[in-house]
Order: C-alpha cells, then sequence, then structure tokens
C-alpha cells in the first residue's frame, strides 16, 4: 500500500488533459514519494464523498469540490488543480480548513497571448466577414467594408486586468503600434509602465479612451459579470470587445444587446458565460461575432506541462515543502511551520 493516497474523479471519457487514459505524467513526481492517484467513478457528490474522506490529497478534475466535499476530507494537504482558474474549488472552505489550493498559472501563457492577438487582429481586419464573402462570391465587397476602418497602428487596446496574459499580449501589441492602457487595482502602476502599458485610475477611463478592450480578469465572487450593460455603454461605438479570460466576467445579455444596438462594433471571444453554448445563443448568429471553443491555452505542450505540474504541487506539500503557486497562500504560515520548508529547484520534490 502507498503512503499517500491522492484521489480525482475518474472522468466520463476521455479528456483533452488525460488524452492517454493514465497518470504516468503526475507520477514523475508521485511515484518516488511513494504516492498513488485513486481514480473515483463517483457518479454523486456523496459517492466521492466516501471514497476522498482518507484522503491525502485531491486533483480537481472533473467534478466541482464544493465545501461539502471538503469539509468532509479528514486529513487532506492539498487540492491540486491543473488549470489557471480556480473557480472549480471553494478556496473560501479550503482556507477555513487550511489546505492549498495550487494552480497552473504559467504554463501555457504565451499560447493565450498569442490567441489573444490572433482575435484581436481577426476582429480588426473582420476575419469572418473576409472569408465568407470570398467563398459566397462576394469578391469585389471586401475592400470597400475595410476602407470604412482606420489602420491598427495608433490606435489604443485596455487592458481589463493585468496579469500573465495581458502581459504576454502587451508584449505582441506593442510591434504593431498600438498604445496600450490598463486598469488593474492589485498591479504596480511600475509593472505596468515596464511594458509600456499606461495605468488608469478607473474602468471608466479605461473603457472610454479604448479601441480594443481586452478581458483577463479571473472568474472570482468579486468579478463576476464586471462588464454590465452600463461599461459596454461607455465603449466607443468602434469599438472591438475581446475575451480569453473567463465568461462569466461579463453579462453575456448585455454584450449581446451592446452588439445588437451597436454600442460597439464587435467582439471576438474565447469564453462564453455558458460552455459550450445553448445553440440558442444570439452570439452565435451574430456576422460581427468571432467565436472560438476555449481553446485559448491549447497546444502540444499545455497538457503534458500542466499534468506534470499537478504531480510536482501534490508531492511537494506530501513532503512538508511549500507549493510553486497557491491560490490561498494565507494558509502556508498557519500551518506547523516545522513541517513546511520552503521549494528548492535544486532539491526537487522528495529531495
Amino acid at each position: 500500500m502507498a503512503k499517500f493516497k491522492v484521489v480525482t474523479q475518474k472522468p466520463a471519457g476521455v479528456t483533452f488533459d488525460l488524452a492517454g487514459g493514465t497518470y504516468d505524467l503526475e507520477m514523475e513526481s508521485l511515484g518516488p514519494v511513494d504516492a498513488a492517484i485513486v481514480e473515483v467513478p463517483a457518479k454523486t457528490e456523496d459517492e466521492f464523498i466516501r471514497a476522498a474522506r482518507d484522503a491525502d490529497a485531491v486533483i480537481a478534475r472533473g467534478r466541482p469540490i464544493t465545501k461539502t466535499i471538503i469539509d468532509s476530507l479528514q486529513k487532506c494537504r492539498i487540492i491540486a488543480l491543473g488549470s489557471v482558474g480556480a473557480d472549480s474549488v471553494d478556496v473560501a472552505a479550503a482556507t477555513a480548513r487550511n489546505i492549498p489550493v495550487t494552480n497552473v498559472p504559467d504554463t501555457f501563457i504565451e499560447e493565450v497571448g498569442d490567441h489573444t492577438m490572433m482575435l484581436l487582429l481577426a476582429g480588426f481586419r473582420r476575419l469572418n466577414v473576409m472569408d465568407k464573402m470570398s467563398r459566397d462570391g462576394r469578391w469585389q465587397e471586401g475592400r470597400p467594408l475595410l476602407s470604412r476602418f482606420p489602420r491598427l497602428y495608433g490606435q489604443t487596446l485596455g487592458f481589463v486586468s493585468f496579469g500573465h496574459v495581458a502581459r504576454a499580449t502587451a508584449v505582441r501589441a506593442a510591434p504593431f503600434g498600438l498604445r496600450m492602457l490598463a486598469f488593474d487595482p492589485y498591479i504596480e502602476e511600475l509593472t505596468m509602465t515596464s511594458y509600456g502599458v499606461e495605468p488608469t485610475s478607473t474602468l471608466t477611463e479605461l473603457l472610454q479612451r479604448s479601441d480594443f478592450v481586452s478581458m483577463h480578469a479571473p472568474s472570482t465572487g468579486e468579478t463576476y459579470h464586471m462588464l454590465t450593460e452600463e461599461h459596454f455603454r461607455l465603449m466607443k461605438p468602434t469599438a472591438v470587445f475581446v475575451n480569453t479570460g473567463r465568461g462569466p466576467t461579463v453579462d453575456e445579455k448585455a454584450l449581446v444587446r451592446a452588439l445588437e444596438e451597436k454600442w460597439i462594433a464587435g467582439a471576438a471571444l474565447d469564453v462564453l458565460e455558458t460552455e459550450p453554448p445553448n445553440s440558442e445563443n444570439p452570439l452565435l448568429r451574430m456576422e460581427n461575432v468571432i467565436l472560438t471553443p476555449h481553446v485559448a491555452s491549447a497546444s502540444a505542450r499545455m497538457a503534458p506541462e500542466t499534468r506534470r505540474r499537478v504531480g510536482q504541487e501534490v508531492a511537494l506539500v506530501l513532503t512538508g515543502r511549500w507549493p510553486r503557486t497557491c491560490v490561498n497562500p494565507a494558509v502556508l504560515p498557519k500551518t506547523d511551520l516545522r513541517r513546511w520548508q520552503p521549494f528548492s529547484m535544486e532539491r526537487g520534490p522528495g529531495a
């Protein structure tokens, strides 16, 4: 029997992040510390609780880890996520139980930065409309349409939140000659200016000045419907809205109305409030909307690296070390510091 029990929900089918159906990448770090991953084919929360009650760690995949589940865990030392967002875990409940919740906020930032820039350019140059005109024999209509718009150079890109993805996008946007603004009350101004980005004091100022608004806020209780009808009315009628962050940060009904009534010119979205969208969602039929199916982070590197990272984080905590990334870092100083040791790249998990 292994020393440590790591529990995760058995996926209903083969998932994009577990394409091989095995946990070999996670076990690169977990095997040496004598940990075993136990898949739980639970159909209900109660079934999952019965199997996970004595777990030393939980990998949050395929099932929301609710307060009910967290309160039932008798000796869990870490809940590990393979994503940037932590909205599938009740972080407050985990914090109350002094359980670190880890995520993977840095392994696929370059991909999302690429995708954000792609959506911005495609939305601005009306790529979907140009493609359809070309296929429908409307060859002569493309140039007159694009001739109505200014060139990209010199226009203003505004970032709502200025975390890793926004910074990666800023690096890509600068060579296109875009002026850049950012609103993020949690980020130092010097961080923004080091990327050539002007800090704004209010969200209102950013929305009023920007030709492109790129949404990067995480999905939390504080940011739910952060952008509402009031905010879309502040934007320029020529503005393009881009979202590669989280769908629930935007009141989607307000966005639909803004597009239908031409408060803004268009939207380019990788995320929606409900995914996959209902077939009746108006965004699916709008010519001034470009959609991708929540794929901004996808690449050949993404899934293997996030899985390895999950294994590394769990192994670190199970062997008494701090995780590399923690959503609720306030739990760490509250623990028995004799048990916790700083992570060292030289020593690594289990060293």
